[in-house]
């Protein structure tokens, strides 16, 4: 692939945030962008301080995208999300008034603490890309990437996402502790928050955009890759553990977010070792195990499907 501005303003991000502000998490940025590239959404699964919200944060500064962020808590309710009506003495009538749903990036932080009443009013947002209050479609802004992270689920006062919210995240990943060099450095130069949000935007939203563009109709998927992405799919419904396999969502899933890993590589063809690469974080979370294996690690089982599916030479 040529190197285009716009696949120079994208691959710039990664350094630069990898580089400068945060060391350690290069995989995490990669994932970040990758869902930024499709269109799709990113929830990442970790412990508190590992520096999940401080990636957001600085994926929005060095974008120069819109950011909103939502606290979630067990009482709160829709509409501190979506938004709501409320009625203007002067003018006489009801006037909407934008949640932070209304953000090119959105951060649901603690997703898993609110009510599943609340994690619900997402899912119309996180699919068709707006809501609806009070009878009304509201579009969301383009691009619109939900960001959410959540606390293990054995922690108390978590509720766990039902299946199909979490088959709306593109990608399922988590962070881990920083290597011990790294994390002497960030505990000796203290929080990093501030300077995160003065990053100087490194695009535009016209770069992520044309970026986007190339990801979906310029980066080439052959027959044998697609014959891959099927047989690891295929594989999933029919293992011991799986009680549900992976959708065809799943695979256009897959195929998306290979064909971003490919572009990230400087690529206009997808190989066999983007969808690999990619597949643990993009297919695991989708999988609904039996009750017997359910506490059995999803990523451990996906990752041993895909070994067992020889590579196609292309």
């Amino acid at each position: 692939m040529t190197k285009t501005h716009n696949h120079t303003a994208i691959t710039d991000i990664l350094g630069v945030l990898s580089r400068d502000h945060l060391q350690g998490k290069e995989e995490v940025l990669r994932l970040s962008l990758i869902a930024l590239l499709t269109g799709g959404h990113i929830l990442i699964e970790d412990l508190p301080g590992l520096g999940k919200t401080t990636i957001a944060l600085a994926l929005a500064a060095a974008t120069g995208l819109s950011f909103g962020r939502v606290q979630c808590t067990s009482d709160l309710l829709p509409s501190d999300i979506t938004g709501l009506s409320v009625f203007n003495r002067e003018e006489g009538r009801f006037i909407f008034v934008p949640g932070p749903v209304f953000s090119n990036i959105v951060l649901l932080d603690e997703i898993n603490r609110a009510m599943p009443r609340t994690q619900s009013a997402m899912l119309e947002a996180m699919e068709e890309r707006r809501v609806t209050v009070e009878g009304v479609t509201h579009h969301l802004p383009d691009p619109f990437i939900v960001f959410a992270t959540q606390n293990p689920s054995d922690q108390s006062g978590t509720f766990p996402l039902p299946e199909s919210q979490l088959d709306r995240f593109l990608i399922c990943t988590g962070i881990g502790y920083p290597p011990e060099h790294l994390e002497k450095m960030i505990i000796a130069g203290g929080g990093i928050r501030e300077k995160i949000v003065n990053i100087a935007a490194i695009s535009t939203t016209g770069d992520i955009l044309s970026a986007r563009r190339i990801v979906g109709h310029d980066v080439f998927l052959s027959e044998k890759v697609v014959s891959y992405i099927h047989a690891i799919v295929a594989a999933t419904r029919c293992h011991s553990m799986i009680q549900t396999g992976l959708s065809t969502r799943a695979a256009i899933s897959l195929a998306q977010a290979a064909r971003a890993s490919a572009f990230l590589e400087g690529r206009d063809f997808v190989a066999p070792e983007d969808v690999k690469r990619i597949a643990q974080a993009v297919c695991a979370h989708r999988l609904v195990m039996r009750s017997e294996h359910e506490n059995v690690d999803r990523g451990g089982v996906l990752r041993a499907i895909v070994a067992t599916i020889p590579l196609p030479l292309v």
